[in-house]
């Protein structure tokens, strides 16, 4: 998301009607239901949580404890066992 200028963008009138409302300061613009994104949708991220999580159970199943993992991943003990969890029911 980048600021852009009212004045660039919107005609005089809108903008002295949002001037009634906000005088000078920020304003935020949902998107359209319709042109929203889920999230992760944008970015990698999501992908590459999944490569993790789906790593974490491999390792686990080749006998690596929940309590090394945490070690390794730098999560709790009980999100290391909740995504265990989660990926044996996808598997």
């Amino acid at each position: 998301m980048k600021y852009e200028k009212a004045q660039n963008l919107l005609p005089e009138n809108i903008i002295e009607l949002i001037q009634e409302y906000i005088d000078g300061g920020y304003l935020y613009i949902p998107r359209k239901t319709n042109n929203r994104k889920s999230w992760g949708e944008g970015t990698e991220t999501k992908k590459d949580l999944k490569e993790r999580n789906i790593e974490i159970l491999k390792r686990y199943d080749e006998g690596v404890s929940a309590k090394e993992l945490t070690k390794n991943y730098f999560l709790t003990e009980n999100s290391i066992r909740r995504i265990i969890r989660q990926e044996k029911k996808v598997v």
